[in-house]
């Protein structure tokens, strides 16, 4: 892979970081004013930089073998780099001119899996920003100026969770997030337990439209209840009355609410995993993001004696799964799992542990 100094023939000024997030319960709630409970994980995004006293930026993604160029003026053409802009247009906006800069991206946040590799990108971007121009702007601004620049220049209409995650959480604890009010604290994983997530190799080409369309979605139902958003549904029953399939989609959300406060009481593995299967189920039956390798997935890493919940992370439609195992036994489970996988015809592999061969 590519360095900095192999691309630009010169040294990098700044250098910034940011992990990817995996998701344990909250899933579709944060666009609802709802509550998440993400953690990060290993895999990180570096952003390096200096200053090319030119009038173009020049952006190389390692990953990808890929350049790009544009002015502040002038927006990419390349995907990749939207998200970049849309980070140095949000400096714009508080009235830092930002000069023309050499950026080199590399990355071990897998792509298209829903690990968040896109606020891992936007996030390290705006750190580095940060210390190169010396601006005043704390994290929680970071991951605002992050989900900005996803909606206004990469076209999705995302939540608060994934940024509010890379920016704040750590590996070795979960985030409890208020995405309304932002009130959030630092939660530990149930004892005896530890983390497992597994790429279903399912490729998430229908998340993007199926995501705005759920939003609007709920948006309908809210409106219905006479609700701000289903945030503010205080009574389940309540969203009995509404017809199918705002009733199924508010269900999953207020549900899900529930299930995310419970945990953070300070639950059981076995409890915690418990309300994994159940969000697993409302996210297949209700919300209908889920599809039949990730339940093939779902149910193997279920059905698994060292695992005490399971269920799909991140917008669903492909991409990957999260389990709670036993602790030290989530790198047997995945291999273990994803032989089983393998025997119906899917390809996975295993994300957390970040294994030698997991690269």
């Amino acid at each position: 892979m590519s360095t900095f100094e192999s691309v630009f023939n010169a040294a990098p000024i700044v250098r910034a970081q940011a992990p990817g997030r995996v998701n344990l319960l909250g899933e579709h709630t944060d666009y609802n004013d709802g509550f998440v409970l993400p953690t990060a994980i290993p895999q990180q995004t570096i952003v390096q930089m200096r200053l090319n006293g030119g009038e173009e930026f020049v952006v190389h993604a390692a990953s990808l073998d890929t350049r790009a160029c544009f002015t502040m003026d002038q927006a990419p053409s390349d995907h990749f780099a939207s998200y970049i802009y849309g980070c140095l247009k949000g400096v714009e906006a508080l009235g830092v001119q930002v000069p023309a800069l050499d950026i080199h991206v590399e990355s071990s946040v897998p792509m298209g899996v829903g690990l968040s590799s896109s606020a891992a990108l936007e996030v390290a971007v705006l750190r580095a920003l940060r210390e190169l121009l010396s601006l005043d702007i704390d994290d929680v601004r970071i991951a605002q100026m992050a989900q900005r620049a996803e909606i206004e220049h990469a076209g999705v209409n995302c939540g608060i969770m994934d940024q509010m995650a890379s920016s704040l959480a750590d590996t070795t604890r979960m985030l409890f997030l208020d995405t309304r009010s932002f009130e959030r604290r630092l939660v530990s994983l149930p004892p005896d337990a530890e983390l497992l997530v597994v790429d279903s190799g399912l490729s998430r080409s229908l998340a993007a439209s199926a995501y705005n369309q759920r939003r609007s979605e709920c948006e309908q139902a809210a409106r219905q209840l006479g609700r701000e958003s289903l945030r503010d549904v205080v009574d389940p029953a309540s969203v009995e009355q509404l017809p199918e399939p705002l009733r199924q989609r508010a269900r999953h959300v207020v549900s899900e609410n529930a299930r995310v406060l419970r945990a953070v009481e300070g639950v059981s593995a076995e409890e915690f995993g418990q309300l994994m299967n159940a969000s697993h189920a409302s996210l297949r039956d209700d919300y209908e993001v889920s599809v039949p390798a990730l339940d093939h997935l779902v149910a193997l890493l279920q059905a698994h004696g060292s695992v005490y919940g399971a269920r799909l992370t991140g917008a669903g439609f492909g991409g990957a799964c999260v389990a709670l195992c036993r602790a030290g036994e989530a790198a047997r489970v995945g291999r273990e799992v994803v032989l089983q996988y393998a025997q119906a015809d899917q390809t996975g592999r295993v994300l957390v542990p970040q294994l030698e061969d997991a690269s």
